[in-house]
């Protein structure tokens, strides 16, 4: 073996500097590297292998209610994407333009998609006739462009991946049903998948996608307090319709406009991972989306038998889990600090004493409990403690976002709180714009959502003292 006795670095501690924390995390466990265009980064075969489980998944179930893969170009004529006034003002700000053609100017300039809604819109006018036509079920892999000021990894980006649903019904009632089926494919997912909980709502006014009749959402809480956006379905009703002449003929002969709905998920939701799940030592990684599974560290592997043993098991586990072995010269305790700092659920470790007495060890990255394993209940247990790891980190981040959900039942118990309490508040409010912008100007907290389960937690708007009309989870956020 190799005197090599390099450590897998130190990260800052979360409770000192989070950002630096999730900084540290992106880069030293191999996800992300920076490129040469500011707010562009390069997903690195780990980080990627997150997003490819990710997209599986969610591909699946798509798949499984009934929508299709499409891809739509990736530039927008200027005067296309003018078509929808509202939708054209609220991304107006982040659009990337495309002048040129080589060294010709182009006679109209074309955006980089930072959605797609108007390009399916368009190709839906000329689609759709009738309604045997109906419904049209479509979804899109691909990446957008937004302009942003200031970018982080996975959460801002100036080009990142993402999903985009784009659909179009007879009825309103479809469209709408469609909106709240995607929403609530998404909130189990971030539970089954992602061992996160979510709060699901509907946005505010203020706070709705640019051109939608109403958008719903999914929130999650941060370990740090902070609110994170973690996807969303919108409604279009027939706006966009309208807009670009979508319309197709009903049963009776009449002549009808279409109902659409759009819903997405982004790579934001690897760093609602980190977030939620990581520690001082690095990534935590939900099994069921986590590339490797279980990692083998042979232990004394020059010795006679441990290599070969290390193969065995692995031939093995890879018939139920995600494994590789990792048969470097680094010491065990580098490798050790490595794979914690990757977030790998399980690690085996193997020695010529495992081999005599017929047993692993199995190492759990979530509590560092070390367990003792029968070679020969590997196919049993393995699994068995992956459904463990992820059950206990989603406990563990539930317990997280109820100590850290807050009531506030008038202005002055909101504003301890915004300023002394990191996390979600729950508070009543009158729906009036008035409000919602006071309480972001004087103690810069968001409307996250209006929660589908509504509580009465006073009578009066927690900002003015008007009659209450709903009660809002509010919050800081990234």
């Amino acid at each position: 073996m190799s005197n090599n006795k390099k450590v897998v670095s130190e990260i800052t501690a979360m409770d000192e500097d989070f950002a630096q924390w999730y900084t540290d995390i992106v880069k030293k466990a191999e996800l992300v590297d920076y490129s040469s265009v500011k707010g562009c980064m390069i997903l690195r075969p780990y980080g990627y292998g997150i997003w490819e489980n990710i997209q599986k998944v969610l591909d699946e179930q798509f798949k499984e209610t009934g929508h299709e893969n499409v891809y739509m170009p990736m530039f927008i004529p200027e005067s296309l994407l003018q078509k929808e006034k509202d939708h054209v003002e609220g991304f107006a700000p982040e659009v990337a333009w495309v002048t040129h053609g080589g060294s010709e100017p182009l006679a109209e300039k074309l955006c980089v998609r930072p959605t797609s809604e108007t390009l399916f819109c368009e190709h839906y006018a000329k689609t759709i006739q009738s309604y045997n036509d109906l419904p049209k079920l479509y979804n899109q892999w691909c990446s957008v462009v937004r302009w942003e000021k200031t970018t982080r990894p996975f959460l801002r980006t100036t080009e990142f991946l993402w999903q985009e649903g784009h659909t179009a019904h007879a009825t309103a009632e479809e469209s709408k049903a469609e909106t709240i089926q995607m929403l609530n494919i998404y909130a189990e997912f971030c539970k089954d998948y992602l061992a996160i909980p979510v709060v699901k709502g509907q946005k505010t006014e203020k706070e709705k996608f640019a051109g939608a009749e109403a958008t719903y959402t999914i929130e999650s809480l941060m370990h740090d307090g902070k609110a994170l956006q973690t996807g969303t379905s919108h409604n279009f009703a027939d706006n966009f319709a309208k807009a670009f002449d979508i319309t197709y003929t009903d049963k009776t002969g009449k002549e009808q406009h279409v109902h659409q709905s759009s819903w997405g998920m982004t790579t934001r939701l690897i760093g609602a991972v980190i977030m939620v799940h990581g520690d001082d030592s690095g990534l935590v990684l939900p099994p069921r989306i986590a590339p490797t599974q279980v990692v083998i560290v042979p232990v004394a592997q020059h010795k006679e038998g441990v290599l070969e043993k290390a193969a065995e098991l692995q031939a093995e586990i890879k018939k139920y889990a995600r494994v590789k072995t990792d048969a470097s010269d680094k010491r065990p305790g580098w490798k050790y600090s490595e794979y914690e700092m990757k977030g790998v659920p399980i690690r085996l470790e193997v020695g010529p004493k495992d081999i005599e007495k017929g047993q692993v060890a199995l190492v759990r990255r979530d509590t560092r409990e070390k367990i003792f394993v029968p070679m020969e209940e590997l196919a049993t247990r393995i699994p068995q403690l992956l459904d463990e790891v992820h059950e206990g980190l989603y406990a563990k981040a539930l317990a997280h976002r109820e100590e850290s959900t807050h009531v506030a039942r008038n202005f002055d118990e909101l504003k301890q709180i915004a300023e002394e309490k990191p996390g979600f508040i729950k508070a009543m409010w009158c729906g009036e714009l008035e409000c919602e912008e006071k309480l972001k100007e004087e103690l810069t907290i968001t409307s996250r959502c209006m929660p589908f389960e509504q509580e009465e937690l006073a009578s009066d708007c927690v900002c003015c003292g008007k009659p209450a009309k709903t009660m809002v989870y509010w919050g800081k956020a990234y």
